[in-house]
């Protein structure tokens, strides 16, 4: 057909369509008045056009008469044109007051977040006019129409108002990455100029409103990232036929996808991942021709991937990991997909062979069938793909064999962009070929654990110098490690763990200074760790356990600055311990069990604040067990057991609140077992073994310890006197008990004036005038915030240098009496005595860290999840301190974020005991069904519902406030969030939404941690299982703790063990997976 007869037969019905689209970028295309001069103009135009082109010479217009024709047409459009403008802005000046009203409208139902008013909106006032607001765009043409409304990342918080349906000239809307929640509001379905919506990112909730399909000029829909739920409306389909770009992943969404998007000819991506959506793919999507990326993975959708979709020749990207679907690959998909760059099967269960056509998609950069059931060899021509950058066929039953199948990797020589090779849990066996280091020098991740590769590492392997991790365990591969390894200089992650390799580490391992992880632990190597490992500073993991290492521990170890784990158990290590190991700050764990170790544990160990675990057990060490282990605050686990220590057990132990795991056995101690702390649970403490321990416990069986020695050898000395008199011995034996009693005394205070003097000495009473003078007369500088009785500000100690956090208390104040003596008494009954003098916490409270004030979120002022997990032991070990092993019980009643503060080390203290109360151990279970007229006690949030009904303070109402606590601190959001109103609140919430999106409404932060372990697609399922099973755990607990009847609520010494349990759970599978830490797995969404 030629364009005059295709011209010819859009007359007149359908002349804007076939106009050029550009056209309405400089037009309203839905001003009813001027689309109508638009199309009279038109048509005029083309029929001048017909008549200029007619088949016949002698038929066509004369030039003369086609200017005359043009200049007519011109004059008569820009004279209607001008009329037309004149109505819209008197139209615009009757509206304008409409929009500006909206816009407060808008505004009034926002705040930021928390209750302040969001920066973003600091212009919204009558200072200035509305159109000149910030994110306020107004219309050219007509002034006082807001056009454009547009504030992405503006910390907006709040409702969205129907208001917003009244800007009816609005275009462009994009409230993206804010915290809006809510129901979308169906007066956005008068938008029937807005071609630009995007409010991804935020919490909205609710339905899409079904009038949304009356907003037929929209081009983009942009909703991913909120709590959507419900079906997707089919009439989408059938009445946004403009549409270009609809994304709605990361939502609740449920049911099928609506065949009826077939019908949207312009759609060029469609993003639906990361629902709740089931059922077929509809074939109808093979419609769309011009499809060019399709994101449907994260669901549950199951059946076959429908022919037609395999016929789009714009599509790039096809995504649909994570589902149920199944079926092959066609044979002839090579003749297919001529634009594909990303093909992503994975995590389905697809079956077959993978054809060898698959190697003619020549643009095919990234194929990912990981996780499925394919089978059989690997195409030998992968090489032909030249643009392959990741080939990830993980976890199949892919295969090759001494004979044949690995004739694709010198076939992948040719792909000169190769960056990441996952083969990892095949069946591949045979000798690893030595074309391997052949391949692309761009190669940064090689993955070929779990499977049964034998043969040696090739040692060309050095030549793959890009290469960022490798990963060969769980292999039969065996010979040594060889010298060219050395040569990787940009490994961070190296593991040859469960292997058959044997000899010796080489010393060139020491070049690999970016290395973050070196596991080689069950395998064969023998001989020295070589001093040059002291040179891997950025190490955080080292893992050569279960070998046949000899030797001394090598004093370069202590160069390991930013080592965590340790890891040397089960070798022939022999030699002391170095004192440089207590250079290893930031250690958390040290194995070193099932050695030839000697000496004594040397003192610098006292000085790794943040050691978690320490085991020592089966080697021969001797010598006291150092009081200053007692000074480590973070030790959870330490485990001696099995060496020749001697002398007593440190009384200092049983001040370490958070060791729940001690083991001392089968050594030669001797003297008093303590009886407080970790000692008090047979489960958790072993001293079996220790022929001369007494005391502690009843359930140990242990004899008494003998108290008075030295009285009892004075009175066996005057028993021994042979005096005659029965008198004179009368005397004398009431001598001697009264010299006992006398020695017992003093012998008592004693211990009085020494632990006095140790108070005083760590302690020391301070002036007001040295106070006054170190915080600059209590200077606003030097305030560190205030609370309901006083201010806490910071001071320096003149003579000492030290930094503390003096808290003032304003006896103004009714109340602060009462506080400062509550404070004082809740210190003392815990046996940790510290005057109102505090420690300086150089971290601050927990609340600015979940709720953090800087736009500019990072890894340094963030948590991670780990982070988290153990402040939250310290929070669970503190309260069970105070509740059960203080007495009496002390009860804190205030619990929240910013009554939590962080050292250095982000070890939590709980503080502010201002509105604690002592529990008298009389009344401690008579309380219970008791009322009390004290008026409440705590902050809005965090109280027991039971206080605000008259009950009596009671242990679980604390354990309340620690659930709601522990909830903030997995979802980030605080109970007094705007968005819990009416009967909603922060505990329904979670109870909501936890089990199926517990990654959702979790605290997004959290992941800016996990963000080094993206690329490594192996991996990124189990990470994300394992950090989805630890948040539902968390948060199951953090349930149990927040019940409205107190007597539903976990018991706190059971809820301690629980944390525990889930915190090293955690820490085990996350060591287990370090290299998931030291990679970075691209998301691809």
């Amino acid at each position: 057909m030629a364009i005059c007869n295709f011209t010819k037969d859009a007359l007149p019905d359908i002349t804007l369509e076939i106009a050029d689209s550009t056209i309405w970028l400089h037009v309203e295309p839905r001003d009813d008045i001027i689309q109508s001069r638009i199309q009279e103009c038109l048509v005029s135009v083309f029929m001048l056009g017909i008549s200029c082109s007619k088949q016949q010479p002698q038929e066509r217009a004369s030039i003369r008469d086609v200017a005359v024709e043009m200049h007519a047409i011109r004059d008569a459009y820009l004279m209607l044109l001008a009329l037309s403008i004149v109505l819209c802005v008197l139209t615009a000046s009757t509206a304008s007051g409409s929009d500006e009203a909206a816009l407060l409208a808008f505004k009034a139902g926002l705040s930021g977040r928390g209750s302040s008013s969001p920066t973003a909106l600091a212009s919204w006032n009558g200072s200035t006019s509305f159109c000149n607001w910030d994110g306020v765009t107004c219309d050219r043409r007509t002034p006082a129409r807001v056009v454009a409304l547009s504030m992405p990342s503006s910390n907006l918080a709040g409702t969205l108002s129907p208001a917003i349906g009244n800007l009816t000239f609005l275009r462009w809307l994009n409230l993206s990455s804010n915290e809006l929640h809510g129901e979308i509001p169906p007066s956005v379905g008068r938008l029937r100029r807005l071609q630009v919506l995007d409010m991804a990112d935020n919490l909205l909730s609710g339905a899409l409103p079904a009038n949304l399909t009356a907003c037929v000029s929209l081009r983009i829909l942009r909703l991913r990232r909120n709590q959507l739920g419900g079906s997707i409306p089919a009439e989408l389909g059938n009445t946004l036929t403009r549409l270009q770009k609809l994304t709605l992943s990361n939502n609740s969404f449920t049911g099928q996808i609506p065949a009826s998007l077939g019908n949207l000819s312009s759609m060029e991506q469609l993003s639906m991942s990361f629902n709740n959506l089931e059922g077929l793919i509809p074939s109808s999507l093979g419609k769309v021709a011009g499809l060019q990326y399709l994101f449907l993975f994260g669901n549950s959708l199951s059946g076959e991937l429908p022919t037609p979709l395999y016929n789009l020749s714009s599509l790039k990207m096809l995504q649909v990991d994570h589902n149920r679907l199944h079926g092959s690959i066609p044979s002839d998909i090579g003749a297919m997909l001529p634009s594909i760059q990303v093909l992503g099967l994975d995590s389905n269960r697809f079956s077959g062979a993978i054809p060898p056509s698959l190697t003619n998609l020549s643009t095919l950069s990234y194929l990912y069938l990981t996780t499925n059931n394919f089978t059989g060899f690997v195409p030998p021509t992968l090489g032909k793909l030249q643009s392959l950058k990741q080939l990830y066929l993980g976890r199949n039953q892919l295969e090759a064999d001494i004979m044949e199948g690995w004739e694709f990797i010198t076939s992948l020589s040719n792909c000169s962009q190769l960056q990441g090779l996952v083969l990892a849990e095949n069946s591949f066996g045979g000798q690893l070929p030595t074309s391997i280091a052949n391949l692309s020098t761009t190669l940064q991740q090689l993955y070929l654990e779990n499977n049964r590769i034998s043969g040696s590492i090739p040692e060309a392997i050095g030549k793959l110098v890009g290469l960022n991790i490798l990963c060969l365990s769980y292999n039969s591969i065996s010979g040594v490690i060889p010298e060219s390894i050395g040569m990787l200089a940009n490994l961070v992650d190296m593991a040859l763990y469960n292997t058959n390799l044997s000899g010796l580490i080489p010393s060139s391992v020491g070049n690999l200074t970016n290395l973050n992880r070196l596991a080689i632990s069950n395998s064969n190597l023998e001989g020295p760790i070589p001093a040059s490992l002291g040179k891997l500073t950025n190490l955080f993991l080292l893992d050569l356990s279960a070998n046949h290492l000899n030797g001394p521990l090598p004093s370069e170890v202590g160069t390991l600055v930013n080592l965590n784990g340790m890891l040397l158990a089960g070798n022939q290590l022999s030699g002391q311990i170095p004192d440089s190991i207590g250079n290893c700050q930031v250690l958390e764990s040290l194995y070193l069990q099932d050695n030839s170790l000697e000496g004594g544990i040397p003192q610098s160990l006292s000085n790794i604040k943040g050691l978690a675990v320490l085991n020592l057990t089966m080697n021969k060490f001797s010598g006291r067990i150092p009081d200053t282990i007692g000074s480590i605050g973070s030790l959870q686990q330490l485990s001696l057991s099995h060496n020749n220590f001697s002398g007593p057990i440190p009384a200092t132990l049983q001040n370490l609140t958070m060791l729940w795991q001690l083991d001392v056995s089968f050594n030669n101690l001797q003297g008093k077992v303590p009886d407080l702390g970790v000692f008090t649970n047979l489960t958790h403490a072993s001293v079996a073994g220790n022929d001369n321990l007494c005391g502690g416990i009843p359930q140990l069986h242990l004899p008494p310890c003998l108290i008075l020695d030295v009285g009892k050898t004075r009175k066996q000395r005057l028993k021994s006197l042979k005096i005659a008199l029965p008198t004179t011995g009368t005397i004398v034996l009431l001598v001697s008990a009264i010299i006992i009693i006398m020695l017992h005394h003093k012998k008592r205070k004693q211990q009085s004036l020494v632990t006095t003097q140790f108070i005083e000495e760590q302690y020391q009473r301070v002036s007001y005038y040295t106070l006054s003078r170190g915080s600059d007369e209590f200077s606003e500088v030097n305030l560190l915030g205030k609370g309901r009785y006083g201010s806490v500000y910071r001071c320096t100690l003149e003579d000492e240098g030290a930094i503390v956090a003096v808290k003032v208390f304003n006896l103004q104040q009714s109340g602060s009496a009462k506080s400062f003596e509550a404070e004082c008494e809740a210190l003392k009954r815990g046996q940790e005595f510290k005057a109102l003098v505090f420690e300086f916490m150089s971290n601050g409270s927990l609340d600015g860290w979940i709720h953090p004030k800087s736009s500019n979120l990072t890894p340094c002022n963030t948590l991670s999840l780990l982070q988290r997990l153990n402040i939250t032991v310290d929070i669970f070990n503190a309260l069970d301190y105070l509740h059960n092993h203080c007495q009496p019980p002390i009860i804190h009643c205030d619990l929240k974020p910013s009554n939590i503060l962080l050292a250095e080390d982000k070890s939590a203290k709980v503080g502010d005991f201002g509105i604690s109360r002592i529990l008298p151990k009389s009344t401690a279970t008579t309380l219970q069904n008791s009322k009390s007229s004290i008026g409440i006690r705590g902050s809005i949030g965090y109280i027991a519902p039971e206080y605000g009904e008259g009950s009596a303070v009671t242990t679980v109402g604390d354990t309340y406030s620690l659930g709601i606590l522990l909830l903030e601190m997995f979802t980030g959001r605080s109970p007094t969030d705007d968005i819990f109103r009416d009967s909603m609140d922060l505990h329904k919430f979670v109870v909501a939404s936890f089990l199926d999106r517990a990654l959702d409404i979790a605290d997004q932060t959290i992941w800016l941690h996990e963000e080094a372990n993206d690329t490594d697609v192996t991996n990124a399922s189990t990470k994300r299982r394992n950090i989805q099973q630890c948040l539902v755990a968390v948060l199951r607990l953090g349930i149990s703790c927040s019940k409205q009847q107190p007597r539903d609520r976990v018991l706190l010494a059971d809820a301690v063990s629980e944390i525990h349990a889930i915190r090293d759970e955690y820490l085990r599978s996350w060591m287990v997976g370090i290299e998931q830490q030291s990679s970075k797995w691209k998301r691809r969404i």
